[in-house]
């Protein structure tokens, strides 16, 4: 007798199939479906409020003029947005080449029977949950005052990619996880150093959920003040940062000092600056999916 091929079953055996759904299943989707519901509402609401608050001021000003304390008309923010710029590219510059080499080496070459090894991988993973301000904190004490950088962008970034380097590391172990062995077993057979294997096969392959992570991180680093403000980011800027030394502040950063103002014209100014930074996030998250899509390997 020839086997036939499996089919799917009717409409209505799968009909009755759900009618037979165990009550508390049923409340459990039920849960699932309103917790979405009110997270969806409260962020359109959110978003609803911000873009209606901010929209008189979202115009050339806003990234043209300097901020001004004594004409809001006249406020702007791109002290503010160039000091993001500088500080989010120096931050990438400092973790993420130490983050894909670290997450390399624990993946590629440590021996996790060495006990320093299982101690990094312990650390790294306690690092990840640690609160922004500890490293505000250990960037103030060590960075800014130990090595005598100051409240510059350098010490900015360089904190900043404490804060997200257990976020890459973590991201670019998964991403090189990913990878099945065969390929590195196939790339040795045929007489391949076990760098080549790593540099010509692992990565190539494992660069999208490397570079997801890494943005994603960086994502993370543009909106955090906490850390910044303890570091002496200044909440009222006239010149744009010329280096890595200069005096900075930043979007985030800028919008607390709006918000704190009493006059109705810097919560529509800061309104507005929260569209600006959300657009930025958006660009670099659409940026990571294109990259995962358009780099992902079928295996």
């Amino acid at each position: 007798m020839i086997p036939t091929a499996a089919t799917s079953d009717p409409p209505e055996v799968t009909r009755l199939r759900g009618r037979g759904t165990p009550l508390r299943e049923r409340f459990f989707r039920l849960g699932l479906r309103a917790s979405l519901a009110v997270g969806v509402l409260f962020l359109v609401g959110l978003l609803t409020y911000v873009v209606v608050e901010g929209w008189p001021r979202l115009n050339s000003k806003l990234w043209t003029n300097f901020p001004d304390v004594i004409d809001p008309s006249n406020a702007g923010a791109q002290s503010a947005i160039t000091g993001t710029v500088w500080v989010v590219s120096c931050t990438a510059l400092y973790c993420l080449p130490t983050g894909v080499l670290t997450a390399i080496y624990l993946e590629e070459y440590a021996d996790r029977d060495r006990w320093w090894n299982r101690a990094i991988e312990i650390n790294i993973q306690n690092l990840a949950a640690v609160p922004s301000i500890v490293y505000g904190i250990l960037g103030l004490g060590v960075i800014s005052r130990g090595l005598g950088f100051g409240q510059t962008v350098l010490t900015a970034s360089l904190t900043l990619s404490l804060l997200v380097l257990p976020i890459v590391i973590i991201s670019s172990r998964e991403a090189i996880r990913a990878v099945p062995q065969s390929v590195r077993q196939a790339s040795l057979s045929l007489g391949a150093t076990q760098w080549q294997t790593v540099r010509r096969q692992v990565l190539p392959a494992a660069v999208p959920g490397m570079a997801t992570g890494s943005i994603l991180a960086l994502s993370r680093a543009i909106g955090e003040a906490a850390p910044l403000l303890l570091l002496g980011g200044l909440t009222f800027i006239t010149f744009n940062p010329t280096g890595v030394q200069s005096q900075f502040t930043v979007l985030p950063i800028q919008i607390f000092n709006w918000i704190s103002q009493s006059r109705a014209e810097f919560t529509a100014l800061a309104s507005a600056a929260i569209v600006v930074l959300l657009v930025i996030l958006l660009v670099m998250n659409s940026l990571a999916i294109w990259l995962r899509n358009h780099f992902t390997h079928r295996w």
